[in-house]
């Protein structure tokens, strides 16, 4: 089968669309067809050999593989089980300890990585919401928003920014984004109540928030200070430039200061999803793609993501 591989770490001039055996599922395992998947932010760090031992979990050999999150079809089931059947639209995600993988023409995962797909939404579209997941955990369980308070995200047309910023006016918080200048008009139209030009918008003068998504990673403890007595912030970004001391710095938080910063690693279940698809049917978010990329311009879509100034995001189209 087709599938995004790299031979070596490096720029995204490494990655390439080449062949690799078609996956066969085994008792309990759902085989899926896959129809897109999308460039997340952990995937630029797993190619560029930043997080070696996360991409060593798909096995310590090369080609490695690349790929989180998909849309696509049952093709075929391991053992019987109930509520699946060859041709249901699902959307999911890799297992953690099968480190990346998705951008292929097919996937195999359990039924608790994945549910069902959205009714009457393309699969192709719909490949930019599985990172909704990361976003409902974020901000109804990490900083469990409720309504009436005031929520800031940074970063708030990219990915999960894009998706956050949606949720935020879903629970009825006060939304404010910061994007890029030609990003103001998307964030408003999502649902903030106020958007301001990351370039030019600095976190004085910008008043007191509740919550604070940080989907970037810097300056963590500038954006942090904005907190209220009771303020809760989320990080789900690091500082890639340094890293040792962003981490760190988020660690310490944890027993050190005011306001802990929360922070997690993303492994949505299918409740998980099944809450999407239900917020999704709902009409409380709506996908926004920047690009659909074929498969095999997986590099180009790497380069387009590394480049900044996205716009919700980059969708690898596999069928």
């Amino acid at each position: 089968m087709r599938a995004a591989l790299y031979d070596r770490y490096g720029p995204p001039e490494v990655l390439y669309e080449g062949t690799v055996p078609k996956p066969v599922p085994g008792p309990g395992e759902v085989l899926v067809r896959v129809h897109a998947a999308t460039v997340n932010g952990g995937e630029l760090l797993g190619r560029a050999g930043k997080v070696r031992p996360v991409t060593a979990l798909a096995g310590p050999g090369w080609p490695k593989r690349t790929g989180i999150d998909f849309t696509g079809e049952v093709a075929g089931l391991g053992s019987p089980m109930s509520g699946l059947k060859p041709g249901d639209r699902v959307w999911g995600v890799m297992a953690r300890s099968q480190g990346f993988g998705s951008a292929a023409e097919y996937v195999v995962v359990r039924p608790r990585q994945l549910a069902f797909a959205p009714a009457g939404l393309d699969l192709v579209q719909a490949a930019a919401l599985p990172v909704g997941t990361t976003a409902i955990t974020a901000l109804r369980d990490k900083a469990r928003l409720v309504p009436g308070e005031r929520l800031l995200v940074r970063g708030g047309a990219g990915g999960v920014g894009s998706l956050a910023v949606q949720l935020g006016r879903a629970y009825g918080a006060h939304v404010t984004a910061l994007a890029g200048a030609r990003n103001l008009d998307l964030v408003r139209d999502l649902g903030a109540h106020e958007a301001h030009d990351y370039t030019t918008t600095g976190p004085d003068g910008l008043g007191w928030f509740d919550v604070v998504l940080d989907t970037v990673g810097t300056a963590l403890p500038a954006w942090r200070r904005l907190l209220t007595p009771r303020g809760r912030m989320v990080a789900i970004a690091f500082d890639t430039t340094r890293v040792a001391a962003s981490l760190g710095y988020i660690l310490a938080s944890t027993v050190y200061g005011k306001h802990r910063v929360r922070a997690f690693s993303g492994n949505p279940t299918h409740e998980l999803f099944a809450e999407l698809t239900r917020l999704t049917e709902s009409g409380a978010l709506r996908p926004v793609v920047d690009t659909v990329h074929p498969l095999s311009d997986i590099a180009e879509a790497h380069r387009a993501l590394e480049a900044g100034g996205v716009r919700g995001k980059h969708v690898i189209q596999v069928i």
